[in-house]
């Protein structure tokens, strides 16, 4: 299992943390956990959430709330065999990513 610390995060996707806690508060798919000294710690869905998240407000020009629409309507309509394989490339890119960045 692939876990991101916050600052993992905030290289990745170019983004300070206190924008990543924003969109946290307001996109409830998006779940870190702590780890034992209480930081936060994201899984790969977390993150892939977040790239997602980033793509909609920065390049579609969602607002938040749109957004997390779009997620919601992308995880409950049509095309689950798309849908599986899109996943499924953004977990190796992730994966690929983080090995390149000796975060496994």
């Amino acid at each position: 299992m692939i876990r991101c610390t916050t600052g993992d995060l905030e290289k990745l996707l170019g983004v300070k943390g206190h924008i990543i806690r924003y969109w946290e508060k307001h996109i409830p798919l998006i779940q870190p956990q702590k780890d034992g000294t209480g930081n936060f710690v994201y899984s790969a869905r977390d993150v892939q959430m977040l790239i997602r998240v980033k793509h909609l407000l920065h390049h579609r020009k969602f607002t938040v709330e749109g957004a997390l629409e779009e997620l919601y309507r992308e995880l409950s309509g049509g095309h689950e065999d798309e849908r599986a394989r899109i996943e499924e490339l953004r977990s190796d890119l992730l994966n690929i990513y983080l090995i390149n960045h000796k975060r496994i």
